[in-house]
């Protein structure tokens, strides 16, 4: 990995400040920060100068802690995109420079005013390869039909990543799905095409390592879920795969908090990270895909690894990407009317 002729403008940019040369960093701990921290944080401490301080945190609400209270300690979160697009729209966030970020070669939905994008996931879904061998779904509509594919399945316990894939099953193309969605006849469409399949549906799941877990113990035949998630249950022995076509596309973010003591230190510091030289080396240590298309241009992701990653370019054409415009909007409405039928 080559970075000398890339730090020129990242050390201009920190010498340039006033503020101290160190930015605090929250993310989520276990395997996904060590996975940042490794491939990000030290590597870009180390050719930028900056010191670098770790934590964990709770998400935004710890962000809004701090905001509230005057008393923000750290410089840059990690956030998903739509925590972060709300605490964006609240004033708990920075707005972000990019004429500072370089962004030119990202993919252009993985990126806000608030939230500059890390890594890439993707919400697929999965089946149990001692029940359906390699010719398990191979569509939304796949998932839905039971006398094709029989047994039991998990789905998501709230509404984001919910109703998208329901909406495909039920014919409307992925390009028409949020269009459909923007109204409360087309949520209650989604939610009625989910009630349809309730009966067939035994676990609706809460969080990553459950649904992982439901695969690995084989409680059920097919389910909803995060790529990487997947991956690591493979690792471990489960009997599950995926695919990534009618997938849903989001990612995860960074983000500096309003009032960050050394704003102008992680602006600079997110455009390090942000780069492909960086990027690149994210994959050696989590099965989640870079932001920054160039990455792939870099030749550290060989093609068997690209060919594992949601946003490498032949998986990405496949999925429908999240929209925040619509989370931001409808999310509240929404989740409403599916707890109500989740409760039913």
């Amino acid at each position: 990995m080559t970075r000398t002729a890339t730090l020129t403008l990242t050390a201009t940019l920190l010498a340039s400040t006033a503020l101290a040369d160190e930015v605090t960093i929250a993310s989520w701990g276990g395997s996904y920060q060590e996975a940042q921290s490794k491939a990000l944080f030290e590597p870009a401490a180390e050719a930028t100068g900056v010191t670098v301080k770790q934590e964990t945190y709770g998400g935004m609400s710890d962000v809004r802690l701090q905001v509230s209270t005057g008393q923000v300690t750290l410089d840059i979160v990690a956030s998903g995109s739509g925590s972060a697009a709300r605490a964006g729209a609240e004033g708990l966030l920075e707005e972000l420079d990019y004429d500072v970020i370089d962004v030119s070669t990202f993919y252009p939905t993985l990126k806000s005013t608030y939230c500059v994008g890390g890594d890439v996931f993707s919400t697929v879904y999965a089946w149990n390869t001692d029940t359906f061998g390699a010719d398990g779904p191979q569509s939304w509509a796949d998932f839905w039909d039971v006398e094709k594919f029989p047994g039991s399945r998990a789905y998501r316990g709230s509404v984001a990543g919910a109703l998208e894939p329901a909406l495909m099953a039920d014919g409307v193309p992925p390009e028409e799905v949020y269009e459909v969605l923007a109204s409360e006849d087309g949520i209650e469409r989604a939610i009625d095409k989910i009630r349809e399949l309730k009966p067939h549906i035994d676990v609706f799941w809460t969080s990553g390592a459950q649904h992982a877990q439901l695969m690995k113990d084989g409680e059920v035949d097919m389910t909803t879920g995060w790529n990487g998630r997947f991956d690591n249950a493979a690792k471990d022995g489960a009997a599950v795969t995926y695919s990534f076509n009618q997938a849903l596309l989001d990612y995860d973010c960074f983000a500096i908090p309003k009032g960050a003591p050394n704003k102008d230190v992680a602006m600079a510091f997110l455009a390090e990270i942000s780069k492909p030289e960086y990027q690149d080396d994210l994959p050696k240590y989590i099965t989640y895909g870079p932001t920054n298309k160039a990455a792939y241009d870099t030749g550290e992701i060989s093609a068997e690894t690209a060919a594992m990653l949601p946003s490498s370019p032949e998986n990405a054409a496949l999925q429908l990407p999240v929209s925040l415009e619509w989370y931001a909007e409808w999310e509240t409405v929404a989740a409403e009317m599916y707890q109500e039928m989740l409760t039913e």
